[in-house]
């Protein structure tokens, strides 16, 4: 199955997956290879463009981010468009290992080979204690339950 434009709900729902485990190997240089060497980034307050800064940036987020662990779930998607909604949870190293969950939204855009040449991300981090956490060590991420109320 090809998981090059134009999506189905088959192959974007594929995409989405490939994305979620492909950043949870927290591995910057393999990750940048999924996006053009031109791609458009905006992460937060972060806007910039490129491979290596694609890189630069991935290595200083898992330098901070401990115990990542991410899920993402298709939310909307178009002939080369996919709008994903993601939840991932760790522990900041630059606030005494604390466990954080991050909520946001993110919207891709697609080159004809799949790609990505377009990322835009939103998302909002909370607080959250030992107890409170979803994605435990042994956990497949996707078979977490995440109430309406998270949605």
């Amino acid at each position: 199955m090809s998981l090059a434009p134009p999506f189905t709900a088959e192959t974007a729902r594929a995409k989405v997956k490939k994305g979620q485990d492909l950043w949870n190997t927290q591995n910057p240089e393999v990750v940048a290879k999924a996006y053009t060497p031109d791609c458009i980034w905006r992460n937060r307050t972060n806007f910039f463009s490129g491979t290596q800064l694609i890189v630069e940036f991935l290595t200083k987020k898992w330098e901070r981010e401990k115990s990542y662990k991410l899920r993402k779930e298709l939310f909307a998607f178009s002939d080369d468009k996919i709008a994903v909604q993601f939840w991932y949870e760790y522990q900041d190293s630059h606030d005494g290992m604390k466990w954080k969950r991050c909520y946001g939204l993110e919207d891709w855009t697609f080159a004809e080979d799949g790609r990505m040449r377009k990322r835009q991300m939103s998302g909002n981090d909370v607080a959250i204690e030992e107890e409170g956490r979803w994605f435990r060590e042994g956990m497949d991420v996707n078979q977490v339950e995440i109430s309406e109320a998270h949605w």
